[in-house]
């Protein structure tokens, strides 16, 4: 009845949903996460079951983009259960890498060339959300829908292995633990837009894992996956997960670990989903 992809994020509102009966958290926050989870398990089982029953190609289509609407909500629903913390004693551990790397050449690598790398690195950043949709695209424009759900496994699988981790690591950003150290010498349009961005949406549950890099490389995988006869597109997506990776670290939005600890997410996730790949197809009946 419900597709793999769709599995993984109903056991992920189960999961979020223990976590904020077991974890300190408010009793608004509490509520409101159980219900609102519960609510969205009662919606994915009613989509569910209409596609089962083959109730047509526009829910089946609509069924594509869903996944990126509930990873949105995961996203936020993790922010909700940040605890204060003292100390930075994880931030000041992995900081030290960074220094190594960014004041042992690292930075003034990237900035060799004025404005321009560091630009393209913001651009890319900003993108990381758009890499998801982008992919489904393709499959479309290939005419490859079948395999959105192929595609959608990894992803799903990439992030959410990052989320559960959030309440494991509390931590916050290097921007905002360590302000005004080691930061990029532009500060570029780009830049100042992921810095609304982030101020405005961002979250301070923890950075560790990044899912920003888990869910760029996971978007490769998936489609060397999905789409192996078109490689250009999962190794364009490839060379976006590795500008992204480099982003988070230059610009200060994570820690060298993260990035690193994302890439391991990725691959943990390339390496669940093509065992979950084994398993039969749950919708037979559903749309083309």
């Amino acid at each position: 009845m419900f597709r793999r992809s769709e599995a993984v994020l109903i056991a992920y509102l189960v999961y979020a949903a223990a976590v904020a009966l077991l974890r300190p958290v408010s009793p608004a926050v509490r509520a409101v996460t159980v219900w609102f989870n519960l609510y969205l398990l009662a919606c994915c089982t009613l989509v569910a079951c209409a596609g089962w029953r083959g109730k047509g190609v526009l829910l089946s289509v609509a069924r594509d983009w869903f996944p990126f609407f509930l990873l949105l909500l995961a996203y936020r629903e993790m922010g909700w259960f940040a605890l204060p913390h003292a100390g930075h004693p994880l931030e000041q551990g992995w900081v030290i890498w960074d220094r190594m790397l960014l004041r042992g050449g690292g930075r003034a690598l990237i900035e060799c060339l004025g404005p321009l790398l560091p630009s393209l690195l913001e651009i890319c950043y900003s993108l990381v959300y758009a890499l998801g949709p982008f992919a489904v695209v393709m499959l479309y424009g290939y005419r490859r829908r079948d395999r959105v759900d192929d595609f959608l496994l990894f992803l799903t699988l990439g992030v959410l292995l990052c989320y559960v981790q959030f309440p494991l690591w509390p931590s916050e950003p290097p921007r905002t633990v360590f302000p005004g150290q080691d930061f990029p010498a532009y500060n570029t349009v780009f830049r100042r837009f992921n810095w609304w961005l982030l101020g405005s949406y961002g979250m301070h549950t923890s950075v560790f894992p990044s899912a920003h890099v888990a869910g760029a490389f996971s978007a490769a995988l998936g489609m060397r996956r999905a789409l192996p006869e078109h490689p250009w597109v999962w190794r364009l997506l490839l060379a976006m997960a590795f500008l992204i990776a480099t982003a988070t670290v230059y610009g200060r939005y994570h820690y060298l670990a993260d990035a690193a600890a994302g890439m391991v997410m990725a691959l943990a996730a390339a390496v669940l989903a093509g065992w979950l790949s084994t398993f039969p197809r749950a919708s037979p009946k559903e749309g083309p």
